[in-house]
């Protein structure tokens, strides 16, 4: 299994040690700017080839202005954001795009769930040729209920992906947002074939592995009966990165050799 946590390339920077991981997860807005010219891009573009670590993955496809769901979706102005976002990630060697995104997910009061599901899965439909066009997989993230009321669960997120119907959309396993709702590992069992990405930290505090010593190992257990090895990123709120990430690392991995890993 392939270790990272999510950061940008000039937080990385600033940390006193180099941190023992094999890849670092960027943030989609923040990181590739879509809709910021190229000439502003390309400072970005620079640090992360220079860092000395690879980013396969971005999170927050979306602001949370851009909806996806809802009355006011602008069709047209997200082909024109997914078009840059794709392409950046060919340029820089991004090959997954987590979609998320809570805040333009988010459906407004009054406005029926179904339609809003329907909604997300065209989108999907809409963004997933770019992606292969580029090389690029676009992962479902469940939320949880607390930050977002539309595909919640892995369940929910594997239906998506299912009716999304394209070899360029898969599914992500957020460990964090599972434990918040309360969703059992063995549903990680049933989507197996479709994960391709996942996150994980501790439920309370949404904290990095070790602080409060929370037993992860049900639910990478669940993973390493699927047969995933791939990614998996640390995406707790660090409250002292520079000190909380080497030890969050080590636990990451004890937690995974006990698990089978």
């Amino acid at each position: 299994m392939q270790i990272g946590f999510c950061t940008d390339p000039a937080t990385l920077a600033s940390l006193p040690a180099r941190p023992a991981c094999d890849f670092i997860e960027g943030h989609v807005v923040n990181f590739l700017k879509p809709e910021a010219p190229d000439a502003e891009f390309a400072p970005h573009a620079v640090a992360l080839a220079t860092c000395g670590y690879p980013m396969p993955a971005a999170n927050v496809l979306l602001p949370a202005a851009l909806k996806c769901s809802g009355p006011d979706i602008d069709y047209a102005r997200l082909d024109r954001y997914a078009q840059v976002v794709f392409r950046r990630c060919k340029e820089t060697g991004i090959k997954f795009i987590v979609f998320g995104s809570a805040g333009a997910r988010m459906v407004p009061a009054g406005f029926p769930i179904s339609k809003a599901f329907e909604q997300y899965v065209d989108i999907l439909r809409q963004f997933a040729p770019l992606a292969e066009e580029n090389g690029v997989t676009l992962v479902v993230e469940p939320l949880n209920r607390g930050e977002c009321n539309l595909v919640n669960t892995v369940l929910e997120g594997a239906e998506a992906v299912r009716r999304a119907d394209h070899n360029s959309v898969k599914l992500l396993v957020d460990i964090f947002h599972m434990l918040r709702n309360d969703e059992s590992p063995d549903d990680i069992v049933k989507v197996g074939p479709l994960i391709r990405h996942a996150h994980i930290a501790e439920n309370k505090d949404r904290a990095a592995p070790g602080i409060n010593g929370e037993n992860l190992r049900p639910y990478l257990r669940a993973l390493h009966k699927t047969g995933y090895n791939d990614r998996l990123a640390l995406e707790p709120i660090w409250t002292d990165l520079p000190n909380q990430v080497g030890p969050a690392l080590a636990e990451l991995r004890k937690q995974l050799a006990d698990s089978g890993y």
